[in-house]
């Protein structure tokens, strides 16, 4: 055959293939079944297509071309992964009377107004403190005769025929007292305990008059202290708050609790759960709210004709690596047994308002990859992603995946990008499955298939 006529490599194959007979004359065929025939019509349909398209070619043209040709990219199926947002918090402000609170260590949850007053209940008008005044006297006390740590008792306090006829006087208007008697002798750090932990008006009478020689110095210097701390919706005409005209707002009782809470020597004594300084008997603290639910101080104030106040102050464990620092004030609630019901409510309800959420799971699926050719594999989560937020902070998902013809299990195929609040958080998609390239068979068989980018 001259050369020009002689068919390529491959086509000479393929044709002695196709007529090839085995030796020997073979028996008759059994009957062939309908579907098997209809495969091998169509087998034989693609072997006469595929000897088509190389007579087509030149040389071994088709073959070479098929065997390298590119594939098409695997179809990607897949979605984002969903996420349940938590339910809204509700937050339980106090519905008695007047109340604000600050909540400081949660900017990044709760924003930076938080620290300031974050929500209040019923108006900011000034109102009746009671033994609230306590604490301006011990910090305007401090003011003249300071200590200079909690281990500082200061110097020492004789009390006098005047000061134990404070008893009897304080004893008739209903006010909290403890035994002074006279000549009796104490630190001020224990007389500072008595006025503030079981809230003797007697000794904050006595040791203002102590600290400034008399009522109205001590007063004047009050004066001067709310005035220098910006309380200016504060007044104070007696150092113990048995009279309804020392009166202040939510809002300064807010700064006032923050002021004593930064002052180590106050934080610590209305911490105190029992006062223990003789001759007074032991007596527990009239907060009954300290050490239960975070509570760590600060003051409580009673008067008959309007009601139970707490300036309080909290350490509230809601899952971050510090609890958050939580000053609430409550002013004019019916009796104390209810105003300390709404304080526990209103911090379980700032607890109960943070949540830990799954975002997913390593291993999760995600979707699949399929190619043309028969392969598959799964698109998973290639990490577990969580994350802390507050209320129902929203949170969306979107992922990215990569194009892809052949791929081994592990592979980093793409990322999952989270968006929480005003955070991101990412994780990457691997492939959890082998995707191999298609044999030569199918190769040859599908040039319509061949080509892709």
């Amino acid at each position: 055959m001259p050369e020009s006529l002689r068919p390529p490599d491959g086509i000479s194959q393929l044709t002695e293939l196709m007529r090839y007979e085995p030796p020997g004359t073979p028996a008759a065929p059994p009957p062939v079944d309908p579907i098997v025939r209809r495969r091998r019509r169509r087998r034989g349909g693609i072997v006469a297509g595929v000897v088509a398209l190389v007579l087509l070619g030149s040389g071994g043209g088709y073959t070479a071309w098929a065997l390298t040709a590119p594939v098409g990219d695997a179809t990607l199926d897949a979605s984002a992964p969903s996420v349940e947002i938590p339910p809204a918090a509700q937050i339980a402000i106090p519905i008695d009377g007047a109340s604000a609170i600050s909540v400081s260590g949660a900017d990044d949850y709760l924003g930076p107004d938080a620290s300031g007053i974050w929500m209040r209940g019923g108006d900011d008008s000034a109102r009746p403190i009671a033994s609230i005044s306590k604490l301006i006297t011990a910090l305007v006390v401090l003011d003249a005769k300071p200590l200079v740590d909690t281990a500082d008792q200061g110097p020492t306090i004789t009390f006098s025929a005047a000061d134990h006829a404070l008893y009897d006087q304080y004893y008739v208007l209903g006010a909290t007292i403890a035994v002074m008697p006279t000549g009796s002798r104490m630190s001020e750090r224990d007389a500072l305990e008595a006025m503030l932990v079981i809230s003797a008006s007697n000794y904050a009478d006595a040791v203002s008059t102590w600290a400034y020689g008399s009522r109205s110095a001590f007063l004047r210097a009050t004066r001067e202290w709310l005035a220098a701390n910006g309380l200016t919706r504060t007044t104070i005409v007696e150092p113990t708050g048995i009279d309804p005209r020392n009166v202040s707002t939510p809002t300064d009782l807010i700064a006032l609790g923050k002021i004593a809470m930064a002052n180590p020597v106050i934080a610590q004594i209305v911490g105190t759960p029992v006062l223990d300084v003789p001759p007074i008997p032991a007596g527990e603290n009239t907060n009954e709210l300290l050490g239960l639910h975070g509570v760590t101080g600060i003051k409580t104030g009673t008067l008959e004709e309007s009601g139970a106040n707490l300036l309080f102050s909290a350490n509230v464990d809601v899952g971050l690596p510090h609890p958050l620092q939580v000053v609430g004030v409550v002013l004019g609630s019916i009796a104390d047994d209810a105003l300390n019901r709404e304080v526990i409510l209103l911090l379980e309800s700032i607890q109960a308002g943070f949540h830990t959420v799954a975002l997913g799971a390593k291993g999760d699926q995600l979707g699949t990859y399929t190619t043309a050719w028969g392969e598959s594999a799964r698109i998973v989560l290639g990490e577990t992603v969580s994350t802390f937020v507050w209320s129902d902070t929203p949170i969306s998902a979107t992922f990215e995946a990569d194009a892809l013809s052949t791929g081994s299990s592990g592979d980093v195929v793409g990322t999952v990008t989270w968006t929480v609040g005003s955070e991101t958080l990412t994780a990457p998609l691997v492939l959890d499955g082998t995707i191999r390239p298609p044999d030569e068979w199918w190769r040859l068989t599908h040039p319509q298939e061949l080509g892709g980018e």
